[in-house]
């Protein structure tokens, strides 16, 4: 057994050694391919979501859940809201890969300038305009919140740009109120402390200080009647309602139909964001976001429409046909690598096939040379012994008798797969002969 795997094992090494440079070159075209098409997406991402307690950052939480779940770890990065996130996209020192960013934070010529792909958009954020109302008559109009103290947030949430286009809308100067830049949260324990008369947010209901300012006492939300006329205004903005219940069935919360006007949230990134990231935050958006909620029905978001920002194409492909096939039934790296590499599989089966007629011919012919290039020598000893006068036979026939015996000696350590031993057992009953012939 020992002995038959020797000689087989030397078959392999003419295997390497004849097809040895055609696989080597397929293998560097297929790592340069491999670099090229870049099938595996970076294991790590940072996103940049909100403020403490706010829509963006509980999504965020979601997502880098989502993701975990296929090897990627999401570092989540707080910050104060749409604008800010917009500045550290548009910042590549930022290290922010994705963030949330609100509708109408940019226009499609700047989001194209600066490299900026949308994901689709996401959920609807409300504009909630929140007031105290133990001593106060309901409020019907923008306008009747001149001289009041207004928390619209710190310059870095998309509320205060929003809340002066809706100043501006009702012929009123931000100078007319008293405007605050404290964060969600501080503003909120001001709200209700009385130190200041309203705060204003734009965000998602499931943000916590939404629900709970929704159940406060003493509390009320402002009804925008007018909301259908705000989205002729201004078109990023849609036009939502809040039914009546809908916080609390029983305690009958709201106790009446709530009329809002919202942007849309939408996920940003930059545009060289790896095609796997992509389709893998689009499912991660496609299975936190397609239910039904208080302003959407099941399957309305995510969509790519509602978003000035480019949407991706993969995104695009996303929305249109759904999950690429072989998602749906692999996991996702394997298809992600089969999807992004198919061109280079199909290139090297066109490769492999000529090779598979090629290299077995020049097996063949590498194995026997071994055995063929003595018979080269052997016919070399048959020529010196022909025509020897006779008084130089016996000098001739000494020497070239060493010579046979060296190549007999050569023979009998050749090894060879045993398919071929037919050919060494002729090579060395030639060689016999050759001896008898020289002995008669």
């Amino acid at each position: 057994m020992a002995r038959i795997f020797h000689f087989t094992r030397f078959s392999l090494r003419d295997l390497l050694v004849t097809a040895g440079p055609a696989m080597l070159a397929i293998g560097l075209l297929c790592l340069f391919a491999y670099w090229v098409v870049d099938p595996a997406p970076p294991r790590r991402v940072t996103i940049s979501t909100g403020q403490e307690n706010s829509a963006y950052e509980e999504f965020g939480r979601r997502y880098a859940a989502a993701l975990a779940r296929q090897g990627i770890q999401v570092t989540l990065r707080p910050s104060l809201g749409s604008h800010e996130n917009l500045q550290r996209l548009n910042d590549p020192a930022s290290g922010v890969d994705i963030a949330f960013v609100q509708s109408g934070s940019t226009d499609q010529a700047e989001a194209e300038r600066r490299g900026l792909v949308s994901l689709g958009s996401l959920f609807t954020e409300p504009v909630w305009l929140f007031y105290r109302s133990e001593h106060r008559r309901r409020l019907s109009s923008v306008t009747q919140l001149r001289g009041m103290r207004v928390n619209v947030g710190p310059e870095g949430t998309g509320a205060p740009q929003l809340f002066r286009k809706i100043l501006s809308a009702n012929g009123m100067e931000p100078g007319q109120l008293r405007l605050g830049a404290l964060e969600n949260t501080p503003a909120t324990v001001a709200l209700l402390d009385g130190r200041i008369d309203a705060l204003v947010f734009s965000s998602a209901p499931d943000a916590p200080l939404i629900q709970m300012l929704l159940q406060t006492p003493g509390i009320s939300l402002f009804d925008f009647a007018q909301a259908e006329a705000y989205t002729r205004r201004f078109p990023f903005l849609s036009h939502v309602l809040l039914p009546r219940g809908i916080v609390d069935l029983g305690r009958d919360l709201p106790s009446r139909n709530y009329y809002l006007i919202a942007p849309t949230a939408t996920l940003v990134a930059r545009e060289n964001l790896h095609p796997a990231l992509v389709d893998l935050f689009v499912q991660a958006a496609s299975e936190i976001h397609s239910g039904a909620g208080w302003f959407r029905h099941k399957g309305e978001f995510p969509t790519a429409s509602y978003t000035e920002i480019p949407v991706a194409a993969d995104a695009l492909k996303f929305y249109r046909d759904g999950p690429p096939m072989l998602q749906r039934y692999m996991p996702f790296w394997m298809a992600n690598f089969l999807e992004r590499m198919w061109v280079v599989i199909v290139a090297l089966g066109a490769l492999l096939l000529p090779l598979s007629r090629i290299v077995p011919p020049l097996y063949v012919w590498k194995v026997r040379s071994r055995i063929y290039r003595w018979y080269g020598k052997l016919r070399k000893v048959e020529q010196a012994i022909e025509d020897v006068p006779p008084e130089a036979c016996a000098t001739v026939y000494a020497s070239q008798l060493a010579r046979l015996n060296e190549i007999e000696s050569s023979v009998n350590r050749i090894s060879v797969p045993l398919s071929f031993a037919e050919e060494l057992y002729g090579l060395r009953t030639h060689i016999d002969l050759v001896r008898k012939r020289m002995a008669g």
